[in-house]
């Protein structure tokens, strides 16, 4: 039976740990990435009976296995890098028997690998020490979307959040959080990136660079400000991850079809080729190749935004575009607003002003192929920091930024060394009370933190509303409120990702505002008194400690 057909968990999936010559100008011309210094004559593929072995006619020779459609070799400069633990480099978990083919296309050597719903494609450039990859998945067979470059112990440096030493840190939660002796935290987890935040990542020894540049997530799932793993180093090897639906702290129901192509390639060190990235790569020579649900340059179009009017000066803006099928996104000019989005798949879609990673304005647009869609300036009317308030803390950024830890959180566990401690009562007007304040709270953790302040008696005289904006959950964590002797009803759990995010690196899931209506005989009458708010964790779920019910803060205030 074809391993696709078995219903595959998140954890099971995730856990199981062209013939020719061409010439230099047409590699250079590709704009595709540095050439080698070996002769493109070499250009071709072979059959070793188990494999299909492509030259590229630069510095690298591939294998893929023609059983499983596994990369089983990437050889550099004749020095071997892949594979670890008796395992390839495969997309998920690896796919099993799939029917593989090789063809030459001019100067293309292409592979394709089928398997059920999943086909895998990998692609070589004459005298490029790249390979491309396209993933088209078709249905949730398998329940997550990943490419994993295996690579060799050894072959680079052990460092950075994401890598640890099993033979001297210890496990601390679910097999995939460490610590080491010095009281630091490492996991797969922490790459401390949003997708906005990067085009590739790799690894280097200054002599020898191997990059995954990733594809322009287009049917990827999570938005922009996704964070999830994207590579790992150990004792026992390294990885690289092209992640498009992981299924992990996710706010957006997967996407199908083609997603591609992401680039694996090698350098003598030095970081990838600007060209390589998703917004420079010249992908016209696939046009050609028949790879199932390729849409070229002239199948798709353009969005342009004259500007935004209502932006914060301290803050980036960001417009993002999503629907069903696709999602894309464009950096907003400071200033003006100012935006443009290319290369979208024809369709109509949810235009989403994000003011840092707070929703601001939502509206939709149309795209069409071979056209721009041109917009007028947009108004952003939904920024809650324009409301009058007694007090705020924190701003509204949709994230958990200004509060303490909360920058530590997207590279460590919360048990970290360097975490300061998560207790954290503050008094309004004491200043610094943002950094005091705790990112996060826990049921079982820092439950009943307080914030103390005080109201003129005409404050005290009036009802006044309480918001509470979190950017995501844990366990159905929410806060209620005690305001004094008032007690308010326990809020509805707003939706949220079902899984771990608070430990694994991500603040991120969906924003939403908790509004308490206070009466006014819930204030101390004594204006010289402070009042005194306390946040308690509610949830009929979770475990203990830092896996309790929890949630993470992005603005408290009290409105006027």
């Amino acid at each position: 039976m074809s391993t696709h057909k078995r219903n595959l968990t998140r954890r099971r999936v995730l856990g199981a740990s062209a013939i020719g010559v061409a010439a230099t100008g047409a590699a250079v011309a590709g704009g595709t990435g540095l050439l080698g210094t070996a002769s493109a004559a070499a250009f071709g593929y072979r059959d070793d009976g188990t494999n299909y072995v492509v030259d590229t006619g630069a510095a690298l020779v591939f294998k893929v296995s023609k059983s499983t459609g596994d990369i089983t070799s990437l050889a550099y400069k004749g020095k071997e890098y892949e594979g670890y633990g008796g395992k390839h480099s495969h997309v998920e978990s690896g796919l099993g028997a799939s029917t593989v083919t090789i063809r030459q296309t001019g100067s293309t050597i292409l592979v394709k690998v089928v398997h059920g719903p999943i086909t895998q494609w990998y692609a070589a450039r004459s005298g490029q020490n790249n390979v491309y990859l396209w993933t088209n998945k078709a249905d949730a067979s398998f329940t997550a979307t990943r490419y994993i470059v295996r690579v060799k112990p050894g072959m680079f440096p052990d460092t950075g959040s994401d890598a640890w030493d099993s033979t001297r840190d210890k496990i601390i939660e679910a097999g995939d959080v460490w610590r080491s002796p010095d009281g630091t935290t490492h996991s797969k987890h922490y790459s401390g990136k949003r997708t906005i935040d990067y085009d590739y990542v790799g690894f280097t020894t200054g002599s020898a660079g191997l990059w995954l540049v990733r594809s322009n997530h287009e049917k990827a799932s999570g938005g922009p400000f996704y964070r999830s793993l994207l590579r790992h180093s150990n004792d026992g090897g390294a990885g690289l991850y092209e992640i498009l639906h992981y299924g992990e702290a996710q706010t957006e129901a997967e996407r199908f079809g083609l997603q591609g192509p992401y680039v694996v390639g090698f350098t003598d060190g030095q970081a990838p080729s600007s060209s390589l990235f998703h917004n420079n790569l010249d992908t016209s020579w696939a046009d050609g190749l028949g790879i199932t649900g390729w849409v070229g340059k002239a199948g798709r179009g353009k969005v342009a935004g004259v500007g935004l009017k209502g932006m914060d000066a301290k803050y980036a803006y960001t417009v993002g575009f999503a629907n069903k099928d696709a999602q894309y996104w464009a950096k907003a000019a400071a200033g003006t607003g100012a935006f443009s989005c290319k290369g979208m798949l024809p369709g109509t879609y949810t235009l989403t002003v994000y003011k840092s990673e707070l929703a601001v304005h939502t509206g939709s647009v149309t795209v069409a192929a071979g056209a721009t869609t041109s917009l007028h300036t947009l108004s952003l009317t939904g920024d809650p920091s324009v409301a009058a308030t007694i007090w705020r803390l924190g701003d509204w950024d949709g994230t958990p930024g200004e509060f303490k830890n909360a920058k530590l959180m997207t590279y460590a566990h919360p048990s970290d060394g360097r975490a300061a401690k998560w207790t954290g009562n503050v008094t309004i007007g004491s200043g610094s009370e943002a950094a005091s304040f705790p990112a996060y709270l826990w049921k079982d953790v820092n439950d009943g933190v307080l914030i103390y302040f005080r109201l003129t008696r005409a404050q005290a005289a009036a009802a006044h509303t309480l918001r509470v904006g979190v950017t995501d959950a844990f366990a159905n964590g929410r806060p209620r409120v005690t305001v004094n002797d008032w007690v308010s009803a326990v809020p509805t759990a707003p939706t949220q990702p079902d899984t771990r995010s608070l430990t694994t690196g991500s603040y991120r899931g969906n924003n939403h505002t908790f509004v308490f209506n206070v009466p006014s005989t819930a204030w101390k009458t004594d204006a010289s008194q402070y009042n005194v708010l306390k946040l308690n964790i509610v949830s009929g779920s979770g475990g203990t400690a830092y896996l309790s019910a929890g949630t993470a803060f992005d603005c408290i205030d009290l409105l006027a």
